[in-house]
């Protein structure tokens, strides 16, 4: 793909065809990368979307998003080797239809992004191309060197104050409830929980990110807590692949300082990981050694750091020439050197963090949950495409792929829902107490998810962590099904959907390690579902 001249004009796309009803306003919640391409989509072909979102507009995991977006436009690539590697990440789990889509429609939804205006790097003419773990060719598209989420989300955002979609900041997802024929309710209200409204029912588009934030080492921002989820499980939607967190390696540790991320692309670029000895620990270990899948360099640093005692390991990345660290890695750079580090000379202190849900609300192809009306998009969504481990550069990808699927489908609604899963686990919460939120039980759930719910499982500190969360729930649930509950229940809720898969699946497969079961089993290489039980489903 030739990229695109300076000027990047933007026109917007032609409407496909008559809706059937334009007085229909869809409700999109979420204002990353799948909720504001999924409403530039819906105003382009026609219809009125509005966008909630819990915090301001730019808070979301898009904004931090260094890598870049993969894409097969490369001479020497092809969507079918993009297809294989997602497939060989995923350990056995990919849906490989969806698979099939999103590497089949990445080089469209490029094109898309190009069509707005997303200034991509370009070397020689042409869109630059980075390479990260896993993948066998370079295909990572990257903005402003490490600043692509950034790059991206400023362009969406810009492009949909142009197109007059109404957007509200500070507007939380408190409830669902089924509407009518035409769709949902929400219950919607400000951060503190206070100007509750319930809006008309609608088409929803759930767009809520993911729950990284939930863990006390992670890379999200503070609104990842994972409240779309909880919600729609509440609501009876299906949910799957829970027990699948993905862990990113490679995030700056100093104690005191936030835990920036830096990005895998600097180990396509060539750094490489060392102990504290400066040794090369991942030699030997895997074939790719430091472009080995995320699962493999996380369960591989924190072997290590136990092993040695020392917190952290060193990302070296002194053999890159000095001038094209600084020029391709800008934000990674200036955010290092405020800590007094050169990366062209000093080694990077290093750790894991929680970064990725891949499971969440299951949903089809074309972005469908269990429930009519409610749609899924971005990292709150379980389409199947990324197994038990997602590929490098997937995750921005999809909210494009899987966000134009479900536009079109809103235009032109058609019945459908997602697949059973192999195992479906209906699950009855704990009864509440009706006690007000006790806020300070968040960083126990913290805790305990990085400590028994994190790189490293087993089935006693699952257990012990799922007992945790369901006596926090049992003291912060309200007692009335028609109470909405407040983000200290939803954050339990979501704990314990995370711990009850992981002690569920008694293998080890992709991002999900249990030690006391260290090998994958033929007979777990189905998803797990988790449902709200049927004769449990109040109001809320």
């Amino acid at each position: 793909m030739r990229a695109p001249g300076v000027e990047r004009v933007y026109t917007p796309a032609p409407a496909l065809g008559n809706v059937r009803d334009p007085a229909r306003h869809p409700l999109v919640i979420g204002s990353g990368i799948a909720g504001l391409y999924v409403a530039l989509r819906l105003r382009e072909l026609g219809l009125r979307p509005t966008v909630l979102t819990k915090g301001r507009l730019e808070d979301s995991n898009t904004r931090y998003a260094q890598g870049g977006i993969a894409a097969a436009i490369g001479p020497d690539d092809s969507r079918a080797l993009h297809f294989e590697d997602t497939v060989r990440a995923g350990d056995g789990l990919v849906d490989r239809a969806a698979a099939r889509a999103l590497t089949g429609d990445a080089p469209a939804r490029i094109a898309d992004l190009v069509r707005l205006g997303v200034p991509f790097d370009t070397e020689e003419g042409r869109i630059a191309l980075g390479r990260e773990g896993a993948h066998s060719r370079a295909r990572i598209l990257h903005a402003g060197g490490d600043a692509t989420g950034l790059s991206i989300e400023e362009t969406l955002r810009h492009r949909a104050v142009e197109a007059g979609i109404e957007m509200s900041e500070r507007r939380v997802l408190r409830a669902l409830r089924v509407g009518g024929r035409e769709g949902l309710e929400a219950t919607v209200a400000n951060p503190e929980g206070r100007g509750a409204e319930v809006l008309d029912a609608r088409p929803i588009v759930l767009a809520t990110g993911g729950a990284g934030a939930l863990y006390r080492q992670s890379s999200n921002p503070s609104v990842a807590t994972g409240e779309g989820v909880a919600i729609a499980f509440r609501a009876g939607a299906l949910l799957s692949d829970m027990e699948f967190i993905q862990f990113h390696p490679t995030a700056f540790y100093r104690e005191g300082a936030p835990r920036f991320l830096i990005s895998e692309a600097l180990r396509g670029e060539g750094a490489v990981l060392r102990n504290e000895a400066g040794e090369r620990f991942l030699v030997g270990q895997h074939r790719d050694a430091e472009l080995a899948p995320r699962d493999v360099v996380a369960r591989a640093i924190d072997r290590e750091t136990q092993r040695s005692g020392h917190p952290a390991v060193y990302l070296d990345a002194t053999e890159i020439p000095r001038d094209r660290l600084y020029a391709r890695f800008p934000s990674v750079c200036r955010f290092l050197l405020t800590y007094g580090l050169d990366p062209s000379r000093d080694r990077i202190p290093v750790a894991p963090v929680a970064h990725y849900m891949i499971g969440g609300v299951a949903t089809d192809l074309e972005g469908r949950s269990s429930i009519r009306g409610l749609y899924a998009a971005g990292e709150v969504a379980a389409t199947g495409v990324h197994g038990a481990n997602r590929l490098a550069s997937n995750s921005l990808l999809e909210g494009l792929v899987f966000g134009e699927r479900v536009a079109r489908q809103l235009l032109h609604p058609a019945p459908g829902g997602p697949p059973m899963p192999g195992r479906l686990l209906d699950l009855v919460p704990p009864p509440g107490s009706g006690r007000s939120e006790e806020p300070e039980a968040v960083e126990e759930v913290r805790n305990r998810l990085w400590e028994e719910v994190g790189i490293v499982r087993s089935a006693d500190g699952l257990r012990g962590a799922l007992a945790a969360f369901e006596a926090i729930a049992e003291r912060v649930e309200p007692a009335r099904p028609d109470a909405l509950p407040g983000p200290v229940a939803n954050a339990a809720l979501t704990a314990s959907l995370i711990a009850r898969a992981a002690l569920e699946r008694t293998e080890s497969r992709g991002a999900h390690y249990r030690s006391d079961w260290p090998r994958p089993k033929a007979a777990w290489a189905k998803h797990i579902g988790l449902r709200r039980a049927a004769g449990d489903r109040g109001a809320r």
